[in-house]
């Protein structure tokens, strides 16, 4: 799936391992992702987890695509900050998912916390 992401991996976003239920990614905050404030645009750090929960929802097999997603911005990540998002499944029951994703800069503070809620569409009917 990730090599077919062109979204994420044209902003620099690296997979680092994906496994049962949980996915690591990484990105570096470049010039072009800050805001008018210096610090980078939240939409490029809630991209970064949505590309980490996407991973780790999808390490199971069958096609899953977020049916909603929410993030808490807790510090700013600067030009030149190394991300790294850590996803966790926390529960699947029938085709439905929750997962936790934590955002952390290369000196380990948290920069964001996100949940994201999957969903397995139901097959296609057979003809």
């Amino acid at each position: 799936m990730f090599d077919a992401d062109a979204a994420s991996r044209g902003l620099g976003i690296e997979l680092v391992e994906a496994g049962d239920g949980t996915a690591v990614a990484r990105m570096r905050v470049t010039d072009q992702m800050l805001n008018g404030h210096a610090i980078a645009h939240g939409g490029f750090v809630f991209l970064l987890a949505d590309t980490a929960f996407a991973l780790a929802c999808n390490s199971h097999g069958p096609v899953t695509v977020a049916a909603g997603g929410e993030i808490t911005f807790v510090r700013p990540a600067r030009a030149g900050d190394l991300l790294t998002a850590h996803a966790t499944e926390r529960t699947r029951y029938g085709r439905s998912g929750i997962y936790d994703v934590t955002v952390t800069r290369d000196d380990g503070e948290v920069v964001a916390e996100f949940r994201g809620r999957s969903r397995t569409p139901a097959a296609p009917p057979s003809s």
